[in-house]
């Protein structure tokens, strides 16, 4: 497996390209070899002139020490881990750039916190979500990416295409960082890992997520694919990550880079505090479905003390956090909301704000079910993206949604279409309203639907 790093001479922070070796403790002049547990990594520069800089890990995996012990026989035959970029990389990068990673650099101080134009190209890179996922976890670093994937096999093209690609990601970026950046989504990428994943491995990612992974719009995926998928760990990762930082959910943060100075967040929190003002006779209970980490909650429960609330998430990580912000005070159900479930039964009111876009299309009918049908509180306030809104954000790439986990983003008249056949299907009313300053080509930011019986 091989990466290559390659840096620009950029006056007056970096005069000569070359000088990215005393950040990386590796002299352009020499090769570095190091022996690891089930490899050998080396480390070389390819090109070395003081306009331009290259430097190689190529990592060596040895193949009879993946199968030793192992017990599936066709592991030896049928196996992508000597070439694929995996977590045997992220080992060697750990071992052969600890000190560039920790972000030090004795020579060049002022240049290891100093953001360079670089590029880093992974030759085989595992990824069993494909691109959309790549750029998921890459793009909202700041990075540009291109990627080439390959074929299985070029003489049978019946075949279909790998799950492995050339991906080259160019950004503005210190060393430590790029380093970081990759030592912690190589393996979410792939993933899998090639040891056991323990306790250890949370003080790793938070380590190397430090400055970067709090506020990054995955960073519970990322979470997820790096702890294998351990729900304990996971959620202590999570929980770990919230402490001090902003106060505001995952998509908040996404949106707080495209809607800043808006604060659309506090503005949707507004709305949904006025549609349990105006609710007559007055809500006692209300449940925040999709309530995340407990913003919408917090507001409420202190503008509302005499309202009864509960929140629900299908993500037992967000929940741990919401509890914490919440101090305990208000009842948090683990759920999904596409599986009708009789706790659900009994609310006065139930706000599902920017939840519907999260599901597949397919999976709204059974959404729709759950909330309308079965749990049928007298109000129900949805909100969700404009999708016509989005060529109003010159951040917003073309054809792109807000956020990486959003399914579909609709315009204003999918949304009415959608929302007056729930309302006639289930015996409701419907009120639409905007969030947000309206534009009056685009309308508002967000759009909402009052829904009542």
């Amino acid at each position: 497996m091989l990466l290559t790093l390659t840096a620009q001479a950029q006056p007056p922070s970096l005069p000569d390209s070359r000088d990215i070796g005393f950040l990386l403790h590796k002299n352009p002049s020499s090769l570095f070899s190091r022996e690891l547990t089930f490899g050998t990594a080396q480390v070389f520069y390819p090109e070395a002139t003081p306009e331009c800089t290259t430097v190689a890990l190529l990592v060596e995996v040895d193949p009879i020490r993946l199968v030793r012990g192992r017990a599936d026989s066709l592991f030896q035959y049928v196996c992508d881990r000597p070439y694929a970029a995996s977590s045997f990389l992220s080992v060697a990068l750990s071992e052969c750039f600890s000190t560039a990673l920790s972000g030090r650099s004795k020579e060049r101080p002022e240049l290891a916190s100093t953001p360079l134009t670089l590029s880093a190209t992974l030759a085989a890179l595992a990824c069993d979500a494909g691109e959309p996922l790549i750029r998921r976890l890459l793009e909202p670093l700041g990075y540009e990416i291109t990627l080439t994937r390959y074929e299985l096999d070029s003489h049978f093209p019946q075949w279909g295409s790998s799950n492995l690609y050339t991906v080259t990601l160019t950004g503005e970026q210190t060393v430590h960082n790029l380093l970081s950046h990759l030592y912690v989504l190589i393996p979410a990428l792939d993933n899998a890992k090639h040891y056991f994943v323990g306790e250890e491995e949370v003080e790793k990612l938070l380590r190397h997520g430090e400055g970067w992974l709090a506020t990054h719009p995955e960073r519970e995926l990322i979470a997820r694919r790096y702890l294998r998928y351990k729900r304990n760990l996971t959620s202590v990762a999570m929980e770990r990550l919230s402490e001090g930082e902003p106060e505001i959910e995952q998509e908040v943060a996404t949106e707080e880079i495209l809607e800043k100075p808006v604060r659309l967040n506090d503005q949707r929190v507004t709305a949904a505090a006025e549609a349990v003002q105006s609710l007559m006779p007055p809500a006692q209970t209300l449940i925040d479905l999709g309530c995340g980490e407990g913003t919408t909650l917090r507001t409420l429960k202190s503008s509302f003390p005499s309202v009864a609330l509960t929140g629900m998430d299908v993500s037992s990580g967000v929940l741990a956090i919401a509890e914490r912000r919440l101090h305990g005070n208000v009842p948090l159900l683990h759920g999904s909301l596409v599986y009708s479930d009789s706790r659900l039964q009994g609310f006065d009111m139930a706000l599902l704000m920017e939840v519907i876009e999260h599901l597949d299309p397919e999976r709204l009918t059974a959404l729709e079910n759950s909330v309308f049908r079965h749990a049928a509180p007298r109000r129900v306030f949805v909100t969700t993206p404009n999708a016509e809104y989005n060529a109003l954000w010159p951040s917003l790439p073309a054809g792109k949604f807000r956020h990486g986990d959003h399914r579909f983003e609709w315009t204003r008249a999918e949304f009415r279409e959608w929302a007056e056949r729930v309302a006639v299907t289930h015996g409701y009313t419907v009120a639409f309203g905007d969030v947000g300053e309206a534009d009056p080509t685009h309308g508002a930011p967000t759009q909402s639907a009052t829904f009542d019986r």
